[in-house]
């Protein structure tokens, strides 16, 4: 997928030119390799350069309890094109983390040391406690600060991460306590054989995420506080945005609309009912969903739908952000840079979606 071409005047800009600092920041999840590249920009910053590719690194790992030579080998194809941008732009700071794959896989530490050697990229493995706060930083700008209790959660390709949060909190939103479930769509996918579209197989996935979340919800009162109306609800993840992109009737994913969308949990269930219609060829040739997205769309709604009847707050807002931006931000801030949003508008070269699709 090509970047939008800056206009001329933009060339000439501030951003545009040496004079302000790159920032780099690389996600490296079960399922994507992701890179964002941005300046300072108005108090926010500007994406300068990003890439995205599906590349699995995880696949197996439930089962074999290692990265596989062949998910190795995509993963490293890709940091590598990260890597070249990343030089080509200049940037002065970076910081590239590692996930959920890396974390269970027994060769995560020898895969870690053959990316600095054959990248000279330094991935670091961060803990599911990290990994939240990076997201949640970079979702931040998207609530409401008139709700008190927030629900963030990330659905990714090895684990999901649910955060409770304090919106209203004086210094900015804080995570009272967060949770990783051992599931993503990734591993879904493969403990149930590829089976998991509405029916049986669907039900028991939404009941093994709903008997994951009691203790957590138990432990907050965030039924309680539900039922008061008090909580807001953020999702970020390839199923939530593909779910906003498919409410939006979109003929092809488009960012713009989607980061920030208000979705109902009415037309999730419309959105998902839909999906159950269509067999795997039709979901292969969706364009908000593409081929490499399609057998595991269905493992990523019944996640959601477990999250979506366990807290019934009704809508939620939908956000094509996480651990990059937070990344970035945090580079920025501990730079002494003045860092308060990450808007949408801050995101004019962004690409649509994953470079492969």
């Amino acid at each position: 997928m090509t970047n939008t071409i800056p206009a001329r005047d933009q060339m000439n800009s501030e951003l545009f030119t040496k004079s302000a600092t790159a920032y780099a920041a690389i996600d490296l999840g079960t399922n994507n390799c992701r890179m964002l590249m941005a300046r300072p920009f108005k108090g926010g910053f500007r994406i300068v350069d990003s890439f995205s590719r599906i590349v699995r690194l995880g696949e197996g790992v439930a089962a074999q309890g290692r990265l596989s030579e062949d998910a190795i080998k995509r993963t490293i194809g890709a940091l590598k094109v990260c890597h070249a941008k990343i030089k080509a732009g200049g940037a002065r700071r970076i910081r590239s983390v590692a996930t959920e794959a890396c974390r269970r896989a027994e060769n995560g530490a020898e895969f870690l040391a053959r990316v600095k050697e054959e990248t000279c990229l330094d991935l670091e493995t961060i803990s599911p406690q990290v990994e939240a706060e990076l997201t949640l930083t970079g979702c931040a700008p998207l609530l409401d600060v008139h709700r008190p209790h927030a629900l963030v959660f990330d659905i990714g390709g090895g684990s999901t991460e649910v955060v409770w949060i304090d919106a209203t909190h004086p210094g900015g939103p804080v995570a009272r306590d967060v949770i990783s479930l051992p599931h993503g769509v990734v591993t879904l996918t493969e403990d149930f054989d590829g089976r998991t579209d509405t029916g049986e197989q669907y039900e028991d996935i939404v009941d093994l995420i709903d008997s994951s979340l009691s203790a957590f919800d138990q432990r907050n009162a965030i039924s309680q506080a539900v039922a008061k109306g008090q909580v807001q609800m953020l999702g970020t993840s390839g199923t939530v945005t593909t779910l906003g992109a498919m409410h939006l009737q979109l003929s092809r994913y488009d960012r713009s609309k989607v980061d920030g969308l208000s979705l109902r949990f009415s037309d999730i269930c419309d959105v998902v009912n839909h999906l159950g219609t269509l067999d795997h060829e039709q979901r292969l040739q969706h364009p908000c969903i593409g081929p490499r997205r399609g057998d595991l769309i269905m493992a990523g709604c019944a996640v959601l739908d477990a999250v979506c009847r366990r807290w019934p707050v009704g809508s939620l807002m939908v956000a094509d952000r996480g651990i990059r931006e937070g990344i970035l931000m945090n580079l920025m801030i501990e730079d002494g840079l003045s860092i308060s949003d990450a808007t949408a508008n801050n995101y004019p070269n962004h690409p649509q979606r994953d470079e492969q699709e």
